[in-house]
């Protein structure tokens, strides 16, 4: 597991398709060590508040390795940081990424907090309105780290496993629960039982679990 790319921007007007948007989306690679807070990386940012950044979000991750099969669904050569994603990793599937899993990353420790949920600014940058639809019944979504402990990072770090959780709660399963099998009672009660999951995701599996 290495660090490919680590990609970094503030939010700024952009034109996708003939739409205007106030994004942080379109981000760019940087090769020296930055700081990496709790909040993120130093010269980066998003607009969106409501849905984007803070502790629990402070890093996007995506992989590489999804990258082909996107250009085959999409026709295209993907550009950098094509999801928007803060670490263009390789080597993380979301089938063996678990919730609450903690690595070191440069001189900072991270863990992982929830699944990336794509967004109609995702959808917009590629001019296909079925891109979010797409993504979550992919599986290739991504996933946030927050930030243990702060420090520096830079592309071409290996992401070092410290601890794996023992719930081994996967981003896979994690997205499966939410996205495709809602009214799963166990599975709601198993993503809940994970102590590093999102406030966010939290709140929405509980409202899952009265539901189902």
């Amino acid at each position: 597991m290495i660090i490919a790319s680590l990609n970094i921007g503030m939010p700024q007007k952009e034109f996708f398709h003939g739409k205007e948007l106030l994004t942080g989306i379109c981000k760019k690679p940087v090769a020296g060590p930055l700081l990496l807070t709790k909040l993120g990386f130093e010269g980066d940012g998003v607009s969106d508040l409501k849905h984007h950044g803070g502790t629990d979000k402070a890093v996007c991750v995506y992989s590489l390795d999804h990258y082909p099969y996107w250009e085959a669904v999409l026709g295209i050569t993907m550009p950098g940081a094509a999801f928007g994603e803060n670490l263009s990793v390789s080597g993380m599937a979301e089938e063996d990424i678990c919730i609450g899993d903690s690595f070191r990353i440069g001189t900072a420790v991270v863990q992982v907090s929830q699944p990336r949920q794509p967004c109609r600014t995702l959808a917009a940058r590629y001019g296909r309105d079925d891109l979010v639809k797409q993504v979550v019944d992919s599986g290739r979504t991504g996933f946030y780290f927050k930030v243990l402990t702060e420090g520096r990072v830079q592309a071409g770090d290996r992401i070092n496993l410290l601890e794996r959780d023992p719930r081994t709660v996967s981003i896979a399963f994690a997205n499966r629960i939410f996205h495709h099998d809602r009214r799963n009672r166990e599975g709601i009660e198993k993503v809940l039982a994970v102590p590093a999951l999102s406030d966010s995701w939290t709140r929405s599996f509980q409202e899952l679990q009265k539901k189902a």
